[in-house]
């Protein structure tokens, strides 16, 4: 992967919401790059996560199980995801597996930023 998987700098202020690049290819390798970035998003105080599908042309099934742990990890811990720039082939397996159900789809990167930014802000605020 040519472009590193993250657009957040590290460490982000509790409540901040964390861009990761899914890259080309979702499968086990990337999918396990995925997952680490999420996590450690989420453990450093993330509120939120924005999944960038932007340059992704494919995604296995391997890579779908790996999203759907980011998913059910995030919500245990009451985060959001959210899915941007996704294909409408990619839209169409993630429809038909369920995992638009369980996350928010935005056109871009922005939109998603702005739906989940009023989750994101820390209680009181």
């Amino acid at each position: 992967m040519s472009e590193p998987l993250t657009g957040t700098p590290a460490p982000e202020a509790e409540g901040e919401v964390a861009v990761v690049y899914a890259g080309d290819y979702v499968n086990k390798l990337s999918g396990q790059r995925i997952e680490r970035e999420c996590l450690t998003r989420i453990e450093r105080g993330c509120r939120a996560l924005v999944i960038n599908f932007r340059d992704t042309e494919l995604v296995n099934s391997i890579g779908v199980s790996i999203l759907l742990g980011v998913i059910d990890t995030a919500e245990r811990r009451g985060r959001r995801v959210a899915f941007t720039n996704v294909s409408l082939h990619t839209l169409k397996l993630f429809e038909l597996l369920g995992l638009t159900r369980l996350v928010v789809l935005a056109e871009n990167e922005e939109a998603a930023l702005a739906t989940l930014g009023e989750f994101a802000a820390p209680a009181g605020h």
